[in-house]
């Protein structure tokens, strides 16, 4: 309960931060707005079906992530809703563990794999050149 109040307080404050920005004029102020209540559903909407799918322990885990490693979160976030859609999780079925499993498989797909190929022949070269 105490994220949803965090949430909300996080939300008046941004709404607030922009119409400071925007208060030009009144038909900018009245996009402002609309654009500020249309993030604010989305984002009402996808903390409702995370709260369906994910239990207590889990949601903690991902609000962790989000702090830490805020585009990873957003990915996990967007798979879960995803799969929701989809109708592959019908309910509140993810634990911390089931999370954590999830939070691997993303781990996998976004580390980057990355090579070092030493040539020992272009080094010997370069050497006896320096020696003339």
């Amino acid at each position: 309960m105490s994220d949803d109040q965090d949430l909300e307080t996080i939300r008046a404050k941004r709404l607030q931060q922009l119409q400071q920005q925007h208060s030009n004029g009144p038909q900018d102020q009245s996009q402002s707005e609309a654009i500020a209540q249309k993030q604010a559903k989305e984002e009402e909407f996808r903390n409702n079906i995370l709260s369906q799918v994910l239990d207590q322990s889990a949601r903690a885990r991902l609000s962790t992530l989000s702090v830490a490693k805020p585009e990873k979160a957003k990915m996990v976030e967007n798979l879960l809703i995803q799969n929701t859609r989809m109708g592959l999780i019908r309910n509140k079925v993810l634990c911390e563990d089931d999370l954590i499993g999830l939070l691997e498989k993303v781990s996998e797909q976004t580390a980057r794999k990355t090579t070092v190929k030493y040539d020992r022949r272009r080094t010997a070269l370069d050497d006896s050149d320096d020696e003339d």
